[in-house]
Parts: C-alpha cells; structure tokens; sequence
C-alpha cells in the first residue's frame, strides 16, 4: 500500500500524540524529511506525493524510537546549534537553545585568543568559539571518553580541529596555563528535579552530564576553587545556570574572591549565565 506525504504526517501525528509525544506534529515533520532527505518546509509542497515504501520504512524506524521519547536529535543523529549541525549521540547532551544565551555573551565580549572549555560534551561551545574567532586557540575538555570522540568529530566537520585540543580531563585536573576565556555548561540540576525531568532527558542523556547530585551547585563550587590559578588577567569566565541558580552561583564565586560577577539572562527572560571577570 502506497501512502503520500500528507497520509503519513497524519499516521505518524496522532501515533506519537497516542504516546504522549508532547509536540507530535513538529517531530514528525522533522523525522520524515529527515528520511526523505529534504527540509521540513518543502513537505507541504510534495503532500501530495507518494512516500518510497524504503522511506516510508525508516520513517517507521524513527517513529517508533521517538515513541520511546528518544529525543529526535539522537534519531536524526545531529542538531543545529548557532547556525551550525552538530553531530549528538547518547553519550553527550542535546543542546538546548538557551546555551546560545553564552555564545552571545562571550562574542560581546570578544575576540579571545586562548579559550577553555570545560565539560564540553558535544563540543558545542569550544568549536562554535574556535569557528566564530580564526585566531582562538581552544582547550576543551571532559571527563567522558565518548564525549572527546563526539567533540573531536564535531571539530573536524567544522574545520577547527587544529586550534581546539580536545582530551580527557575532571575538570581543570590536567589543564595547564592561563585563558583569557573560560566556558562551561556544568551539570546543574538538582537530586530532586531529575524525577521530574521529562522522559527525553531523563532516560536517554547522560547523567554525569545532567546532575551531580544534591542542590546542583557542587561544579560550581569545585570550579570556583581553582579559577583564579587558570584565568588570566582581565580574563572572562561563563557559566551556564538553573534558571533559579543565580543568586546561588554569584555567591560561590563572590566567595572565591571575584567582585565582578554578573548575571545574564536568555531569551526567555530567565536568568542563564553567571559571568566572572578579573
């Protein structure tokens, strides 16, 4: 039996919906042009056209892991980030939207030659930094294996992997000299938001890379500790927040003895990074 476009986005639409797929129409325009290999803008202009029984089959495929709740950005195998796809697997978050509230920041702030990025997962912040700057020199680094392999690819696809030294590293453990940027999305949540993390995130990211633990607030308290001894002078630290975590976070770095400590707040009028100056 041969379906259109249209009668498949109507299959796949109340199929996901049925699964408590919050927003089933936008995922499933997404997963089929994905199979189809076009633009999820360009469907409706070939509604009417037959889906390949092939297609159609791997449109079954992503439907039934998204039925899963795994997130479309695994299926797919990638999402965009500031203007750029970047490669996203099991191992590394999603990148969400409002961490392009710190890319923001730092290129107000900019140019910066030496860049530190820690816990870079994906290598979103240090190879968008290093792509956004030609002459940045970029240290990214995080303590999973799988997330160095994930960053180093995305380095390579964008053509910055000589200026960004990506490897494995607990925070600022074997990280040697002074940068006049550093960076981090740390994991922030607390103990007891992770039970009310929808299923996406809580059964399919990495929970090293989500929580550690407690009020959420020990990576900021570890990094603190030992800022001074890597930033340089007139240096710039950014750290990605809760959106409740401001006052918190300001005070961790305010007691480690940086004065100027600000707050920036996202898109969406939440408050989203912390940023510490020397």
């Amino acid at each position: 039996m041969s379906v259109t476009v249209k009668e498949s986005l109507t299959i796949a639409i109340k199929g996901l919906t049925d699964s408590g797929i919050p927003i089933a129409s936008t995922d499933a325009r997404i997963l089929l042009a994905h199979a189809m290999d076009c633009e999820p803008s360009r469907l409706i202009l070939i509604e009417d056209n037959e889906v390949p029984p092939d297609i159609f089959r791997m449109f079954e495929e992503y439907l039934a892991a998204r039925k899963k709740f795994q997130p479309v950005s695994q299926i797919i195998g990638g999402r965009e980030f500031w203007g750029r796809w970047f490669l996203v697997t099991t191992a590394v978050l999603d990148p969400r939207p409002e961490t392009e509230t710190l890319i923001d920041v730092a290129l107000q702030n900019g140019p910066c030659q030496r860049i530190l990025d820690l816990g870079t997962g994906s290598g979103i912040l240090a190879v968008t930094l290093a792509a956004e700057w030609s002459d940045a020199r970029t240290v990214a680094v995080d303590v999973s294996d799988e997330a160095i392999v994930i960053a180093s690819k995305n380095a390579i696809a964008h053509g910055v992997a000589e200026r960004v030294n990506i490897f494995v590293s607990n925070w600022f453990e074997k990280v040697e000299g002074r940068f006049d940027l550093i960076v981090a999305n740390p994991p922030y949540i607390t103990a007891a938001e992770m039970d009310e993390l929808s299923p996406d995130v809580r059964n399919w990211e990495p929970l090293l890379a989500l929580t550690p633990g407690g009020d959420g607030l020990e990576s900021y308290r570890t990094i603190a500790a030992t800022l001074d001894k890597f930033l340089a002078n007139a240096g710039l630290a950014l750290f990605e927040i809760g959106h409740m975590q401001g006052a918190e976070v300001v005070n961790i770095f305010k007691h480690a003895g940086f004065a100027d400590v600000s707050i920036y707040i996202d898109m969406g009028g939440k408050d989203r990074v912390v940023s510490v100056k020397r």
